[in-house]
């Protein structure tokens, strides 16, 4: 008699597209429905000319999963996803779906927004994360993430009515473009200085809480013209830098926990955070979070959590991999 044959685990390409680092995974789904993290690389964004050419340049890494081998791709993108044509927030591409499946010869694909896959991937990474202020994250109640990087990213996990399996729903957001707020003297005169460098009217959230924001505020600050990664490494407690950039984090995450009424929590994720933790932990961030002369005692009580592996937008998107997979199956 034959051998009964065991299937076989099923290989998934998840991507994370960032205006300056785009990270790639190879995942396994097993039958039984775990994923696992085979091998990842990270491939400079602004080297490649389109999204095509990036996935051409995976594949001469000599990748464990090249594009045209996946059961499944998805991508997750900055921007807002609408079908299957997608225009970069900070990234001068534009990406149709249905091309790169043609010339990848992809049968199942799909573009999300950036911060969806980072939504999912905290609801699975999110109990490896930092304290930055106390309480008991709740899934059953809506809860919020803000993540600055190139770009300073927003999403929402709902969870669905009562009796629908303890699921939940997330809800991508563009708010980093909408306009960011300042008061008195010295932030506006910061708010007037990113006016004159960017040409634009108003200044956008990804301005101000993004990599180049942290230079640019340094700079206002110091008149020094250092990197991203020169102000990160002479960031200290005492520091202007450090005190006004988290205030203004601080302000964003409130006013994004106000909106969507995250009462079960506030997750923190964006390489900006990762690689500099005392932007979050700094007192000028829980006390501008907590700032609220009508909600301040509800505010109080919302813990806030900081994902610090930056991976996890990869495992977001691996996520929404499997559940392509098992739709067609």
């Amino acid at each position: 008699m034959p051998r009964d044959t065991a299937p076989a685990a099923r290989h998934i390409l998840a991507a994370d597209i960032g205006g300056t680092n785009s990270r790639f995974g190879h995942f396994t789904l097993s039958p039984s429905g775990g994923l696992a993290l085979v091998s990842s690389v990270w491939l400079p964004t602004t080297e490649a000319d389109s999204f095509v050419d990036l996935l051409e340049d995976l594949t001469r890494t000599g990748f464990s999963l090249p594009p045209r081998s996946a059961e499944a791709a998805v991508f997750a993108v900055p921007g807002a996803v609408v079908g299957r044509t997608v225009t970069f927030a900070n990234i001068d591409w534009k990406l149709d779906l249905d091309d790169v499946s043609a010339v990848f010869g992809l049968a199942r694909t799909a573009c999300v927004n950036d911060f969806l896959a980072q939504a999912h991937g905290c609801r699975l990474l999110g109990g490896d994360a930092d304290v930055v202020l106390p309480g008991v994250m709740d899934p059953d109640r809506v809860q919020a993430v803000i993540g600055a990087g190139t770009g300073l990213g927003h999403a929402a996990l709902a969870p669905l009515e009562p009796g629908a399996g303890g699921g939940y729903k997330v809800l991508p957001s563009e708010k980093g473009h909408a306009s960011a707020s300042f008061f008195g003297d010295e932030e506006n005169a910061f708010a007037a200085s990113l006016c004159r460098l960017t040409g634009e009217r108003y200044v956008r959230g990804d301005t101000v809480l993004s990599g180049s924001g942290l230079a640019h505020l340094h700079r206002f600050l110091t008149g020094q013209d250092l990197t991203p990664a020169e102000v990160g490494a002479s960031l200290t407690r005492e520091s202007r830098t450090t005190a006004l950039f988290a205030r203004f984090y601080g302000r964003a995450a409130r006013d994004y926990a106000l909106t969507v009424l995250a009462t079960g929590g506030l997750y923190v994720s964006g390489g900006v955070a990762a690689k500099n933790p005392l932007l979050v932990t700094h007192p000028e961030f829980a006390r501008e979070f907590r700032d609220s002369p009508t909600y301040g005692d509800l505010l109080t009580t919302i813990p806030v959590r900081l994902v610090r592996d930056e991976q996890t937008g990869l495992y977001g998107a691996a996520w929404v991999a499997a559940h392509l997979l098992a739709q067609s199956s």
